[in-house]
């Protein structure tokens, strides 16, 4: 058989369900080995929409998803994505074609040295030049993508080497073997809690990544312990926990400065320090820190633990719990204060009639429209920050935001891995306009796939999150402004279904019939955008209790 043949067996070996990409000259052996394969191969619109769509699909399954491109353009494409599965952790085997093995080391037609560009974007990144090493090199490029921290890998086959006769079999996938914290950790970190007055729980994304969620909840009851979530680390404390304290919004000073603050005790879940940066949240470097991961986190000056409990979170979390008694309940009055100033601002204007809308009444709306475990994917831009501040979430991975890379864009393919993964969970993908039109080529991708989301667009014509950030830091704007096309219109070109807002109490209505379609809704809401700067002013005050 081909070599191509072997890597489609070894991708089928791995659990590969789906292939996001864009096939090209380079690898059409590779495209028709996959002919006759149980793997789908999904054509995207454009590459970058198909390693987002690997991101995503990997950090809702915890398996790599795999992205697909030719050489040269193609694989430059695909850039964006790897580096944001790279800082968010999120597990992705990527695979770009190359001309044959005689084209290296020269300069010629559309080659570039992809292993060379992709180094520093991966976890682990190969040329395959060896069909008898298929098999060897496909096992370690999954099982490094999806060990902690996960993230991605490459592999590059030439189009010579992958139509070379070939023998072999896929290699048995072994399971990925957790490890436990030492007992020592353990007991230390139990001592550092039971002294403190004031702890809080930071949750990051590695609460979600290792299903700690559970073990999160009972810790925090049983010990009394109020749980902040960081932007990636959404969903991993139900919203509606008397000991939620929501998730972070605003990264600089937000109401949840005030809880860190107080605390004399910062208890890091499944934290890294790309999801919010230390300098930000322990400016003096005066906190006392617990580190609760399966690996390390990298140290600045800002981010110095006194311990590191490094093994599998959810059995670190259990050990914890049993050894801290029901009477060693901390007093929480200051945090539940917090809570009731948070709760106080979210609801501004969540009821209200005011037009362009306030993004308060969107997400208070969206809630209302969405069940427990249905999705929401914010784009990068005011949008997200919005949604971090202001959209409750219930269960785990149920709203999907990028604090990592924060790359434009990421919504609209990230909707759709997402429905790929629940098929029978309504998916919400939340965008600015700018964002929206990077990728707004991925509708058709989704008609085609005959999913059934829908996209929001906040529409004020301009890059806001960037003019909200100039107009904070340097007392005016420039170069944000922009047109946009007639978003009804746009999706009626693709086969979707349109909206235009014209009020704001026509929203909700308007969203549960989208909601309701059996085909891609676009639903173009103007945005007051004034609320921006208004909620900057806002923070400005004494707002701790």
């Amino acid at each position: 058989m081909k070599s191509s043949e072997l890597f489609v067996k070894c991708l089928e070996n791995e659990g590969v369900e789906c292939i996001f990409g864009v096939p090209g000259e380079e690898n059409e052996d590779m495209m028709m080995s996959l002919l006759d394969s149980s793997i789908k191969f999904i054509p995207t619109r454009h590459e970058q929409g198909a390693a987002f769509m690997a991101a995503i699909h990997g950090r809702l399954t915890g398996k790599a998803g795999v992205c697909l491109s030719t050489l040269g353009p193609g694989a430059m494409n695909l850039t964006t994505g790897l580096a944001e599965a790279k800082l968010g952790n999120n597990p992705v085997v990527a695979i770009t074609g190359q001309g044959g093995l005689g084209r290296y080391g020269r300069e010629n037609f559309q080659f570039v040295n992809v292993k060379e560009v992709f180094e520093p974007l991966c976890k682990w990144n190969a040329t395959i030049k060896n069909p008898a090493d298929v098999p060897e090199m496909v096992r370690k490029a999954f099982r490094l993508a999806q060990e902690e921290r996960p993230g991605p890998c490459h592999l590059e086959l030439p189009e010579d080497v992958a139509e070379m006769e070939t023998e072999g079999e896929p290699l048995a996938i072994e399971e990925i073997k957790k490890k436990a914290a030492d007992s020592a950790s353990i007991d230390k970190a139990v001592s550092l809690i039971k002294n403190s007055k004031n702890p809080l729980i930071i949750a990051g994304n590695g609460v979600l990544r290792q299903n700690a969620s559970q073990e999160l909840k009972e810790l925090s009851e049983k010990a009394g312990i109020m749980v902040l979530e960081t932007q990636m680390g959404k969903g991993s404390m139900d919203n509606r926990h008397p000991n939620s304290l929501f998730s972070i919004g605003i990264n600089g000073f937000d109401f949840h400065q005030c809880a860190i603050q107080k605390a004399d005790l910062i208890i890091a879940l499944g934290y890294n320090v790309v999801e919010l940066e230390p300098a930000i949240w322990n400016t003096k470097k005066d906190k006392k820190i617990i580190h609760f991961d399966a690996v390390s986190n990298d140290r600045n000056e800002h981010y110095v633990p006194v311990l590191e409990v490094l093994g599998d979170l959810k059995d670190s979390l259990f050990r914890i719990m049993q050894k801290i008694g029901n009477n060693e309940k901390k007093s929480i009055d200051y945090f539940q204060n917090v809570k009731k100033e948070i709760i106080k601002n979210h609801s501004k204007y969540e009821t209200g009639y005011e037009f362009p809308m306030k993004p308060q009444r969107i997400f208070s709306d969206l809630r209302k429209a969405l069940g427990e475990k249905d999705i929401v994917i914010a784009d990068v831009g005011m949008n997200k920050i919005w949604a971090a501040r202001q959209y409750k979430t219930y269960a785990p991975n149920t709203c999907l935001i990028d604090n990592a890379l924060c790359s434009m864009g990421i919504s609209v393919p990230g909707a759709i891995a997402a429905k790929l993964v629940f098929p029978d969970r309504k998916v919400v993908s939340i965008n600015g306009d700018g964002g929206f039109m990077m990728n707004s080529q991925e509708v058709e991708t989704a008609i085609r796939l005959g999913q059934d989301i829908v996209i929001v667009i906040f529409n004020n014509s301009k890059y806001g999150m960037i003019e909200w950030k100039q107009l904070k830091n340097k007392g005016k704007s420039h170069g944000n402004d922009f047109s946009n096309p007639d978003f009804v219109k746009y999706a009626e070109s693709f086969g979707a279904k349109g909206y235009r807002i014209k009020k704001a109490e026509e929203f909700l209505p308007m969203l549960k019939q989208a909601l309701g379609n059996n085909t891609v809704s676009i639903i173009d809401v103007p945005i007051d955008d004034s609320e921006n700067m208004s909620l900057v002013r806002e923070l400005k005050q004494n707002i701790c209790p």
